[in-house]
């Protein structure tokens, strides 16, 4: 079993940065594959970024590349999800997942262990 718990979500302006956290316990967390999804109300859980065991490989949706980043420390059994420049449609429930195949999925089902969620709100 995996536990995952989300940190760092809140409110903020357009065109303001916030980082979020997801501190994992359970598991040997550099063997996990990690990933951050979202879900808006109203709207169908979306891929949002995923990184390797060992962080040499990132995937982003299309709509966050360049302005938001995926990264790991692995020694602090943490994933961070660094969000720049945000817009007010990146207002969403953000989640941390973690898979243990060995190759990095956007495809949400692929994800065995999943956090509660830390919600972002960007106003305009």
């Amino acid at each position: 079993q995996v536990q995952l718990v989300e940190s760092g979500g809140g409110l903020v302006q357009a065109g303001g940065s916030l980082r979020l956290s997801c501190a994992a316990s359970g598991r040997t967390f550099s063997r996990l594959v990690m990933g951050w999804f979202r879900q808006a109300p109203g709207k169908e859980r979306e891929f949002v970024a995923t990184i390797s065991w060992n962080g040499d490989r990132t995937r982003y949706t299309d709509s966050v590349k360049g302005r938001f980043t995926i990264s790991r420390d692995n020694a602090e059994n943490t994933v961070y999800l660094r969000m720049n420049s945000l817009k007010p449609e990146d207002t969403a429930v953000y989640y941390c997942a973690a898979e243990t195949r060995p190759l990095p999925s956007s495809v949400g089902d692929d994800y065995d262990y999943w956090g509660q969620g830390t919600q972002v709100t960007v106003s305009s």
